[in-house]
């Protein structure tokens, strides 16, 4: 360990391992460290044993569940969006080469107390049940809108630039009520709040057509693909690429420290070891007096034997819950996935429930959505703490990612790599796909 690199990286969830395998790829020499005796920090992917010992230690699976071995369960559960960021990570990475996706099979919103199939287009709006008559077709109009609308040509606009309109305005043109709103903007577009209103309708566009874009990539019913053996395999899969390209790992190695010259990193101690470098990334687990607490994401992954019910026996979904539904200030997640995708033995089902926290009670607040489960064979609640670091990292050249939000898919989470990505490096990544041929 005691040797000069040009970045330490530390821990090795998803988002550090993406840092780190292009970095390698980049040609930065890297160490990449972490605490645990695996890979994947908070992305890890557990079996049956290793669930019940992390969340009930005292407790050994009953037979019923099967056999350990049949398990991937994610502790922070996510979908992919097929055209969206963290596919052209993996682009342009060329880690798909490790990795095999399937489709997931259909994307739910939630209204009174039901789950709908998310109208994305004209047609499906004409026919959702989502809505009344004329609220159909007010929200035909709006898609049919959004597919001519060019920005470059004054003459789709119909009077609304949407860089300079809010998102509020198109609503306004459209009569587009309160529950159109909702479902828009948090199951199309996936926004987790509503402050998107008062922004450029432009952004809200953009988000929406990604939607459509990773719905038409497979011709399906949902917009989102899940890797076979569960999330684990994706920062695995990131850390293969650093190695091929020079990185060096080292797990089950604790970090006792940062070195300082001068105000800036030059090192990480670990015992009586130091590493020296040039810049350090890490997850903010490892930096208590970097980061601060802003909130804390309530998880419960429930094992099932049974499709969720009012979904015509689908094996995998995306439910969202929208906070005006539930009158809350956050939204609420459903995940499901099957064996279909080799994390449960056959027969058995993961349904993965979560938000953010807004009082101390997760049962509670998360009962919406684990009453649309049915019967519920086993449970583990999980709260975590919602970091987020107290300064960009250009000074002292300690650059920290934010802890994972309560959402179910990965828009956020590639945000914030792109997000760290230019702190260390001052400019936008280039997400070019890698040639074949390399």
């Amino acid at each position: 360990m005691n040797d000069e690199y040009d970045v330490i990286v530390l821990g090795t969830g998803l988002k550090e391992c993406i840092i780190s395998g292009i970095l390698s790829v980049e040609g930065k020499k890297v160490l990449h460290m972490d605490r645990n005796n695996y890979y994947g920090g908070e992305s890890a992917s557990l079996n049956l044993n290793q669930l019940y010992e992390k969340f009930n230690p005292s407790t050994k699976p009953p037979a019923n569940l099967g056999q350990s071995r049949d398990y991937n369960v994610d502790l922070v559960p996510k979908f992919l969006m097929s055209s969206g960021l963290m596919v052209k990570f993996l682009l342009k990475t060329g880690v798909t080469r490790y990795l095999e996706f399937q489709e997931v099979q259909n994307s739910y919103v939630y209204k009174d107390k039901k789950i709908y199939k998310v109208p994305t287009t004209a047609a499906e709006s004409l026919t959702s049940s989502l809505m009344g008559i004329f609220e159909k077709r007010r929200c035909a109009e709006f898609f049919i809108y959004l597919g001519a609308y060019k920005q470059e040509d004054p003459k789709t606009h119909e009077g609304l630039d949407l860089t300079k309109a809010t998102m509020a305005d198109v609503y306004k043109k459209f009569g587009l009520d309160e529950n159109t709103q909702s479902f828009l903007g948090h199951a199309v577009a996936l926004y987790q709040d509503d402050q998107y209103i008062s922004r450029p309708g432009f952004e809200t566009v953009q988000k929406i057509e990604l939607y459509r874009d990773s719905l038409a990539q497979y011709a399906g019913q949902s917009p989102y693909i899940y890797p076979r053996y569960g999330l684990g395999e994706l920062p695995q899969a990131f850390a293969r690429l650093a190695a091929i390209y020079g990185g060096t790992y080292m797990l089950d190695k604790p970090v006792d420290g940062l070195v300082y010259e001068g105000g800036r990193v030059v090192g990480v101690k670990s015992g009586n070891e130091v590493a020296k470098c040039k810049f350090v990334v890490g997850d903010p687990s490892y930096f208590p007096d970097k980061v601060k607490n802003v909130g804390k994401v309530a998880r419960i992954i429930c094992i099932l034997n049974h499709p969720i019910p009012n979904t015509g026996g689908e094996s995998s979904m995306q439910i969202i819950l929208p906070q005006r539904e539930l009158k809350r200030r956050f939204d609420v997640y459903i995940m499901c996935i099957s064996s279909d995708f080799f994390v449960a033995p056959k027969g058995k089902f993961i349904a993965i429930v979560s938000t953010t926290l807004e009082g101390d009670d997760p049962e509670k607040e998360l009962k919406p959505g684990l009453d649309l489960l049915g019967a519920i064979e086993a449970k583990f609640v999980s709260v975590s703490p919602l970091l987020i670091p107290t300064d960009d990292g250009t000074k002292d050249q300690v650059f920290i990612s934010t802890s994972y939000d309560g959402s179910s898919h990965f828009e956020s989470t590639s945000d914030d790599v792109l997000d760290v990505y230019k702190r260390i490096t001052g400019h936008d990544m280039d997400l070019t796909p890698k040639k074949e041929e390399e």
